[in-house]
């Protein structure tokens, strides 16, 4: 098993030596974690496909699942982009650097490995510097999902990428906490009007006040099938423990909560609560542990503390994790689409007759 070095540096203005050190392991077809703006991402030199073959390998990724190439510049996207439409230039100027990303036609130039051999590829221009930095220096595209075992919880520090990763890869650049949370919005602009196959970083209403109609695409990759964007499986950024996601009316959804809590505490569970500020008090007699999202009317906050809290919990040994649907607008869509796909897409409805435990 390799060492795996951890370098700090400042996020905002990195240590040119440290970034030249990255760089030449991204060169010579090495693996190094990162920190963007949305997570950490695994990056490995995007038109090598031994190296790309090097990432699927360290996070025990199945080989339909595509990556995302990360560019340092809009000019990039010709390297690694063919039959690029003018709505691509008008998306970079609006939201790069940022967390958004789109599908289009691949170069022939990006090894198959890179897009789980279909004919389109995801690209983004991330915003964090110590991301750009690390790019612009090795001199190639990197391709780099998140640093994390697949389908575990994303990671949003050093430390979470380490606990996955440690002894699998060469090199993590630790630059903090990652300031969104979440992942990239990917948008598909093979179609027309262009779809959203993840809701991420860039929403919803933003895309569509820069470009008219836009689709949300809710479907579900199937097993062993090329996904056309990554984090499309039904089960993905999961904790160890059991999720269950209650969607409804608060304050009904907040009784069903309360009423499974205590049943899982009277039969021994260690129960987990996933919480924004707001929810907090209707738990306060329950022995639970509590990981604190911030306020329902701060989304940048809860989506910031997301994976943190799940991660957090796992650490604590919880055995359940009970949590609320936040809603669709906003970052709120990416937060729903993450918490349904930890739970394995078995969202619980609830009303104020059945009082829950109708699923969708």
């Amino acid at each position: 098993m390799m060492k795996t070095i951890v370098l700090k540096v400042n996020p905002q203005h990195p240590d040119p030596a440290s970034i030249a050190r990255a760089a030449a392991i991204i060169r010579r077809g090495g693996l190094v974690a990162f920190p963007t703006e949305t997570v950490y991402g695994l990056g490995a030199d995007a038109l090598n496909a031994q190296a790309v073959l090097g990432i699927f390998h360290a996070k025990e990724r199945p080989a339909h699942d595509p990556l995302i190439v990360h560019i340092a510049d809009p000019e990039q996207l010709r390297e690694i982009a063919v039959q690029i439409p003018d709505v691509a230039w008008t998306l970079a100027q609006e939201f790069w650097p940022g967390p958004l990303t789109l599908v289009l036609y691949k170069a022939p130039q990006v090894p198959s490995e890179v897009t789980a051999g279909g004919n389109t590829v995801a690209v983004r221009l991330p915003a964090h510097p110590v991301a750009r930095a690390l790019i612009r220096q090795a001199g190639t595209p990197i391709a780099a999902p998140s640093a994390n075992r697949f389908g575990h919880v994303s990671p949003t520090r050093a430390e979470h990428v380490l606990r996955d990763l440690g002894g699998r890869i060469d090199l993590i650049l630790d630059g903090g906490s990652t300031p969104v949370g979440v992942e990239s919005t990917v948008l598909s602009l093979i179609s027309s009007p262009p779809v959203i196959l993840r809701p991420g970083g860039v929403s919803r209403e933003a895309l569509a006040h820069c470009l008219g109609p836009v689709v949300l695409r809710s479907e579900i990759t199937a097993r062993n099938q090329p996904a056309l964007s990554p984090g499309m499986t039904l089960k993905h950024y999961a904790p160890s423990a059991t999720l269950r996601l209650y969607a409804g009316e608060r304050a009904t959804a907040l009784r069903a909560m309360h009423r499974v809590a205590e049943q899982y505490l009277r039969a021994g569970h260690q129960v987990g609560l996933l919480l924004v500020d707001e929810d907090v008090p209707a738990f306060r007699d329950l022995p639970a542990v509590v990981q604190n999202l911030g306020s329902v009317t701060d989304m940048a906050t809860v989506a910031h503390r997301l994976f943190a809290g799940l991660r957090a919990l796992d650490e604590a040994g919880v055995t359940v994790i009970l949590t609320r649907d936040l809603g669709t607008e906003g970052l709120a869509l990416a937060i729903r689409d993450r918490l349904t796909r930890a739970a394995a897409g078995q969202v619980i409805l609830v009303d104020e007759k059945t009082q829950g435990d109708s699923r969708r």
